[in-house]
Parts: C-alpha cells; sequence; structure tokens
C-alpha cells in the first residue's frame, strides 16, 4: 500500500544511514522500524526495576550516632551548633 509520509530530517537521516548499513532497501528499513515501534507500544514500556546494592557506611572510631548533635559538632566542628 503506498501512503504519504512526513519524516523529521534526524529521523529520515537515521534510516538512510541504518539502509546504507545494513544493505537493506529503504523501504524495509522503514517498514521494520515502524512494525518493531508500533508493537512496543502495544506492549508497553518494560523497566527493570531499580534495585541498590546497599553498603556498609561504619562510623569513624569516636562517632556516635545516639546523639546526633555530638555527632554534628566532631564532624562539622563546634559552629556548627
Amino acid at each position: 500500500m503506498r501512503t504519504t509520509l512526513t519524516l523529521d530530517d534526524d529521523v529520515l537521516e537515521s534510516a538512510r544511514l541504518l539502509a546504507a548499513e545494513t544493505r537493506k532497501p529503504f523501504k524495509t528499513v522503514v517498514n521494520e522500524a515502524l512494525r518493531e515501534g508500533l508493537n512496543g507500544l502495544k506492549k508497553g514500556v518494560r523497566q527493570r526495576p531499580y534495585v541498590t546494592t546497599p553498603r556498609a557506611m561504619g562510623l569513624r572510631p569516636g562517632h556516635d550516632l545516639d546523639n546526633i548533635q555530638e555527632l554534628i559538632a566532631q564532624v562539622e566542628g563546634e559552629s556548627a551548633r
């Protein structure tokens, strides 16, 4: 089926470059890209869950978390009080 599409310049350039690199016809590259993109839209965007790895921070000797004011004073100096 024939239809007329208006492509942005960057999309056109990317498609032309890919066609040249893969030695496929421009029409094939555009159809494959559209097909893949449309299938992705149907399925929705899959994101991997964000995972953090906990690390033991530890405290320097002489620091105590039980008294926050004292800890701030030790770390930032007495002027922080």
